[in-house]
């Protein structure tokens, strides 16, 4: 079985750098061993210009009938051959799928230490699978592809040339083209849907199935409009692994949706109790933001982390003042921090800016060296997403751990929500929050911490302040008392 990934380029972006994208270089032919047969990695083409790699797996029939689900034991004549006698050494299918994953595993992650900048950016991209098994016929193929941005061409193979009136096979010549999608995401599309398409897998399906469809899935599979055909194919139709599957993606897809909600309230206006001012005030997010560098500015702050830095939207505001010589971004998730460094081109960064900032995967619950000796540290609405039992390991591990000398900590109002049309009744801003706190709920807690770990506290509104229900977010911001105190941290 064959497939082909061919991409164009220029004289600042060559093609051939599909050959750093693969981990495989175009001047060598290169063999790898499965478990199936041997898988061939070379290039029929490799210029600035255009570059295509190809991807040739050789099976043994015999190894995989031996090492297949099911036995000739009990069998009729027919079916015995029929394990011998087969389409699989021919026709794209998941031994195909699993050669991808095998062959082109850093590739399949997205991981590029070479071309960081080109593994993360939409590549000009055609793929080539000259026999796919297509079970519901190139109808079905482009109803699986094309949501996915992709053009398809999916042209069905005829029994046999000779006898046009034999009509065509279940198989069709597939091309896919785009120019939206990273190598990665193309990877991930061909190695969940290829076995989809032939409708069977040669191995046998076990629970760690969802997660493999789940990883691959992450970011296309939850939205897909043939999401419960992919999920019930993929994992061969055993009921409960697609339930499973099918529950977990729906809580992803409505952590999206929630996500796409505070975003909207986020960066919707706050409406003012007074009269309409003549020019139209900035979203939530944006003065949330000015209010923290504000009071880092007062607090003579140069060195600070952002505490939960999402995907860097205030290390971006934080790295545009040169008062702030050292930013460091910390989060617990990966895919959160990988968005952070595409937002702020961390890889096209010049020395010394990029000598200024720094983006750390940890969790706030656990004491941290890496974080001691900084002037401050930022909490922007990170408090909420802790239940409130893990409230106090990350209370210890800020203040009395790693104790920088001013700590700015914001966190939605609760009592503003009426105010908010888009928002429910009874409803948090975020599906993620576990508490939204009142005015008098937040301030009881700050100056308990503050008491605590010998801090004083101030507290300052964001956004506009409701004479009735207070401002849209509230912030409290920690100094450490005395200057021996400050010496000593």
């Amino acid at each position: 079985m064959f497939l082909t990934i061919s991409t164009s380029g220029d004289a600042a972006h060559p093609a051939t750098d599909l050959g750093y994208l693969l981990h495989k270089h175009p001047g060598k032919a290169q063999r790898f061993s499965t478990s199936h047969g041997t898988a061939h990695v070379f290039y029929p083409e490799a210029g600035d210009r255009r570059c295509t790699a190809a991807l040739l797996l050789e099976t043994d029939p015999v190894a995989l009938a031996r090492r297949g689900r099911g036995k000739s034991r009990g069998k009729a004549p027919d079916a015995a051959l029929a394990q011998y006698v087969n389409d699989r050494p021919y026709a794209a299918s998941s031994l195909l799928a699993v050669a991808l994953s095998s062959v082109f595993s850093s590739a399949l992650r997205g991981v590029c230490a070479s071309r960081p900048e080109r593994a993360a950016a939409p590549l000009p991209l055609r793929i080539e699978v000259p026999a796919l098994p297509a079970r519901g016929g190139a109808e079905l193929v482009g109803r699986l592809f094309e949501p996915l941005g992709w053009t398809v061409t999916a042209d069905p193979v005829p029994l046999d040339t000779a006898f046009p009136q034999w009509g065509d096979s279940r198989y069709v010549h597939l091309v896919l083209e785009s120019d939206t999608l990273t190598l990665a995401e193309a990877l991930r599309h061909l190695y969940v849907l290829l076995p989809v398409l032939d409708d069977a897998k040669h191995y046998w399906v076990s629970s760690d199935e969802v997660d493999k469809l789940l990883r691959a899935g992450e970011g296309w599979l939850p939205g897909h409009p043939e999401q419960h055909l992919i999920t019930s194919r993929y994992l061969s139709r055993r009921w409960s692994l697609t339930r499973q599957a099918r529950e977990r993606l729906e809580l992803v897809r409505l952590a999206e949706a929630d996500d796409s909600e505070v975003e909207a309230i986020d960066n919707a206006v706050p409406q003012d109790s007074g009269e309409e001012a003549e020019e139209k005030p900035a979203p939530l997010a944006v003065q949330r933001r000015e209010a923290i560098l504000a009071a880092l500015r007062d607090a003579g702050a140069a060195r600070v982390l952002d505490l939960g830095c999402g995907q860097g939207q205030l290390v971006q505001q934080l790295l545009k003042d040169v008062r702030f010589t050292e930013v460091v971004g910390v989060d617990v998730s990966v895919r959160a921090l990988t968005v952070a460094a595409r937002r702020l081109r961390l890889d096209r960064m010049g020395e010394r800016q990029a000598a200024r900032v720094r983006l750390v995967q940890g969790s706030l619950a656990y004491t941290d060296r890496r974080l001691k000796g900084y002037d401050a540290a930022v909490l922007s609405e990170v408090i909420e997403h802790l239940e409130l039992p893990r409230l106090p390991a990350l209370e210890y591990a800020v203040f009395g751990h790693a104790r920088p000398r001013t700590v700015v900590v914001t966190t939605p109002n609760v009592e503003y929500n009426v105010r908010w049309d888009t928002l429910p009744a009874g409803h948090v801003r975020h599906g993620d929050h576990r508490f939204e706190w009142t005015r008098e709920e937040f301030r009881s807690w700050a100056a308990a911490v503050a008491e605590r770990h010998g801090y004083g506290v101030g507290f300052t509104p964001v956004g506009p302040d409701d004479p009735e229900v207070g401002p849209p977010t509230q912030m409290a911001v920690f100094h450490i008392e005395t200057e021996k105190e400050a010496k000593a941290a």
